[in-house]
């Protein structure tokens, strides 16, 4: 799992840009994602890659199609020391993970190979060969993020169609 690494207050226009907001699918929002930031993020990420950013990752609009955009790209999680609120819970609600870790975001670099134990919290850095304790989700959020999002949690219990 490689890194792409951003720094702070990356907002939700550069995340998934307005422009594309009335993308079809989820797929279609993917191959925008990051492209004002970075414009080869999109043709460059792969299954499992990981963000990690700086402060107030998410800030700017509610818009959720930011995480969606984030998951649909193929990212594991996002690493950053802090998230803005709306992101945060935008991120849970579609089942996007993503891990407050100050010492870890200013740490890892560009291209490093990092896993994550979301159950643990842990956060390790193969290249560097560290490791940071994030906290991890609390089992009610967990149960969320492993259900793929909200709705999908909500249809398991038997609470939505």
């Amino acid at each position: 799992m490689k890194v792409y690494k951003y720094g702070d207050n990356v907002d939700t226009d550069v995340i998934i840009p307005a422009r594309y907001l009335n993308a079809p699918d989820e797929k279609s929002l993917a191959s925008h994602c990051m492209e004002d930031i970075d414009a080869s993020f999109a043709s460059t990420v792969e299954e499992g890659d990981i963000i990690v950013a700086g402060n107030n990752f998410g800030c700017g609009s509610s818009r959720e199609h930011a995480p969606l955009s984030i998951k649909a790209s193929g990212v594991k999680c996002v690493i950053a020391p802090s998230f803005a609120r709306i992101f945060y819970r935008n991120a849970i609600n579609i089942g996007l993970p993503i891990m407050e870790s100050a010492e870890a975001a200013a740490a890892i670099q560009a291209g490093d190979t990092v896993s994550v134990d979301f159950a643990a919290g842990t956060i390790t850095d193969e290249t560097q060969g560290k490791t940071w304790q994030a906290a991890p989700f609390p089992a009610f959020v967990d149960n969320i993020i492993q259900a793929g999002g909200l709705l999908n949690s909500l249809k398991a219990r038997g609470v939505a169609k």
